[in-house]
C-alpha cells in the first residue's frame, strides 16, 4: 500500500479541516477493531480512565436517543455532561459536546496535537483518534458525567477503552454483519462486552437476544437490569408512567404522568433506570423537565413537510413506519442507502407506507446503487419511483413537486439525511 504524503502538515498550526484530512488518511483502513495500539497511546496520555461518572451505551438502535435523553436530564438537574457520539451531520464538532453544545475547534486540535505527539509510530484509526481527543477534553473540562456512544460493535470498539460506572445495551438486530457477522447471539455478546464486573449492566429492551444477559452474569455484574423485568413503562392517561420493580415484582419507586416524547419510550425508561444507578441527586422536576426537551437530530425530526430519520436497518424501519404521521396529501420517500445493508428487508418493510418515492445515490464509495433500489420497489408493486444522482437532485425536485399538505420521509443513512440538512442549510442561508 502506498504511504500517504503529509508532506506540509504541521500539527500546531493546523485547521480541524486539515486535522481530518491528515486522519483520514494516516490509517490503511476506516475501520480496525481492537484496543491494543489505542490503550498504548491511552497510557502514555494519562488516558485510561476518566475523573468522573462514566456512562457507556451500545446497541444497533437507540443508542443516540438513549445518549440525548440522559444527557438533557442530567443536565437539567445542573450537572456538567460530555458526550461523545459518531457519525456528525454537518460538523465534526458535533461528535464531542459539553453541556449539549459541540466543542470548539480549538479544543479539537489541541487534543490531536497530544495525540500525535504521544502515538509515536503507532497507527491510529480516524475514530480512534476522535474516541481520544474526546476523553482529554471531557478530564480537562472537569465533567460531571460523561457518556460514551459506542461506534460498532462493543467489546473491541474505542469507547471500551474506558472502564464505565454504568453500561447500557439498547438493542440487538442485524447491521454492519460484515464486521460482526449475521449471528445475532454472537452480535449480542459482542455488544455486552461493554459490561464491567462489579458494575451494573442495564438491557434496554424486552426482547434480548439471550446471549446479552449470559455475558452480564459471566462477566460478575453487580446487578443486570432489564426493561420489562426490573423497569418498565406503562401509557397513562396523560404521558406515560414510569415503575422500578424489586425482586417480588413489587413497586418500590415511580414518575407518573411522564412527558409525551419524539424520541422511543423504551430508552427514556431505560435513561430512568440509569439515573437510579447513578447515585446523583436529581429531582422529579428536573427528570420531567429534561425527558420534555431532549431532542436529537435525525431521529423523527420535524422540519416544515419534512421528516428524517436515520433508519437504515429492518428494526429501524419497522419502528419509523408506524409512527409515520397521518397527513391529508401524500406520503413522499426520499431514500438513499449503503451497500453493505440489508436493503432489501428494509424496503419490504417500508414499501407499503409512500406513494411517491425520490431514490437519491449517496456521495460515498459504500453506497447502493439507486438502481438495485428502484428494481425491488418496482417487484414489490411500488410506482411513482424516481432515481436522482444525488440527494440534491431528488430534494429539489421534492420540493418543486410537493406542497405542504405532503410529507416527504428522509431516511436509509446518516448520509442521506446529511446531505438533505446541508442542502437545506444551504437554500436558507
Amino acid at each position: 500500500m502506498q504511504t500517504p504524503d503529509f508532506q506540509g502538515f504541521a500539527a500546531e498550526t493546523a485547521s480541524l479541516s486539515e486535522w481530518l484530512g491528515y486522519l483520514e488518511a494516516l490509517h490503511p483502513t476506516e475501520i480496525d477493531l481492537g484496543l491494543d495500539r489505542l490503550r498504548k497511546v491511552a497510557d502514555r496520555l494519562g488516558a485510561t480512565s476518566l475523573p468522573c461518572k462514566v456512562v457507556t451505551v451500545a446497541g444497533t438502535n437507540g443508542k443516540g436517543s438513549t445518549v440525548a435523553l440522559l444527557e438533557s436530564v442530567l443536565r437539567a438537574g445542573g450537572y456538567q455532561t460530555g458526550c461523545y457520539t459518531s457519525p456528525h451531520f454537518l460538523s465534526y464538532n458535533e461528535r464531542i459536546t459539553l453541556d449539549g453544545k459541540p466543542v470548539t475547534d480549538t479544543l479539537i486540535c489541541n487534543a490531536f496535537a497530544q495525540i500525535e505527539k504521544a502515538r509515536g509510530d503507532i497507527s491510529l484509526t480516524y475514530f480512534e483518534f476522535g474516541t481520544l481527543a474526546a476523553l482529554l477534553i471531557f478530564a480537562e473540562q472537569n465533567v460531571d458525567v460523561a457518556i460514551l456512544e459506542v461506534g460498532l460493535g462493543g467489546r473491541l470498539d474505542a469507547v471500551n477503552l474506558i472502564d464505565a460506572d454504568i453500561s447500557v445495551v439498547t438493542t440487538i438486530a442485524l447491521d454492519h454483519e460484515s464486521w460482526l457477522g449475521s449471528d445475532i447471539e454472537q452480535i449480542g455478546r459482542e455488544k455486552a462486552g461493554i459490561f464491567r464486573k462489579g458494575r451494573p449492566a442495564i438491557i434496554g429492551s424486552e426482547k434480548m437476544v439471550p446471549s446479552v444477559r449470559e455475558t452480564a452474569k459471566a462477566l460478575g455484574c453487580s446487578s443486570i437490569d432489564q426493561l420489562g423485568q426490573q423497569y418498565r413503562w406503562q401509557k397513562a392517561d396523560k404521558g406515560w408512567n414510569w415503575q422500578q420493580l424489586n425482586a417480588a415484582g413489587e413497586v418500590e419507586l415511580q414518575y407518573l404522568a411522564l412527558p409525551e416524547l419524539s424520541l422511543p419510550v423504551d430508552n427514556a425508561a431505560t435513561v430512568l433506570q440509569v439515573i437510579r444507578h447513578l447515585g446523583l441527586s436529581l429531582p422529579a422536576q428536573a427528570i420531567y423537565q429534561g425527558l420534555a426537551s431532549a431532542q436529537l437530530t435525525g431521529r423523527m425530526q420535524r422540519i416544515g413537510r419534512f421528516l428524517l430519520d436515520v433508519a437504515h436497518n429492518p428494526h429501524a424501519a419497522n419502528y419509523v413506519v408506524q409512527r409515520l404521521p397521518e397527513v391529508s396529501g401524500k406520503r413522499v420517500a426520499l431514500l438513499g442507502m449503503l451497500d453493505d445493508k440489508d436493503i432489501e428487508s428494509v424496503l419490504d418493510v417500508v414499501a407499503p407506507y409512500f406513494d411517491v418515492w425520490y431514490l437519491a445515490q449517496l456521495d460515498s464509495p459504500r453506497a447502493t446503487d439507486v438502481q438495485r433500489i428502484e428494481s425491488h420497489l418496482s417487484a414489490k408493486g411500488c410506482v411513482n419511483i424516481r432515481s436522482f444522482g444525488s440527494v440534491s437532485s431528488a430534494l429539489s425536485s421534492a420540493l418543486q413537486e410537493t406542497d405542504d399538505q405532503d410529507l416527504i420521509f428522509v431516511f436509509g443513512s446518516f448520509y442521506t439525511v446529511a446531505d438533505v440538512l446541508a442542502e437545506k442549510k444551504r437554500l436558507t442561508t
